[in-house]
């Protein structure tokens, strides 16, 4: 590796972090309302479902009811059980099942 990089990567390292950090360092007492406490707490949620929602129905254009079963089963079992792995790997399962169904 060219040795003229490595203060480049320390200066984009440095410009990315900070940021990220600034409200640690200077808003670390604040109190935060509850009205846009909620309203935060949505945004990873909404951001989640704004990247994988359109492309479950994309992903199999010739029968896009597998991704929406998928979605279905993520739905149902994360709303009474929660977690990540079973979800997941349970909708690729679903999907799996109604592609090879037909």
């Amino acid at each position: 590796m060219d040795r003229s990089l490595i203060p480049l990567i320390f200066g984009m390292a440095a410009v990315t972090y900070l940021p990220r950090l600034a409200p640690f360092l200077f808003f670390s007492n604040a109190r935060i309302p509850g009205r846009l406490d909620a309203f935060l707490k949505c945004i990873p949620v909404a951001a989640i479902g704004a990247l994988i929602i359109p492309g479950a129905f994309t992903a199999t254009p010739d029968l896009p009811w597998a991704g929406v079963a998928g979605m279905g089963f993520t739905l149902v079992y994360g709303l009474f059980k929660g977690g990540i792995i079973v979800p997941v790997l349970g909708a690729v399962a679903v999907a799996w099942l109604v592609l090879s169904s037909v």
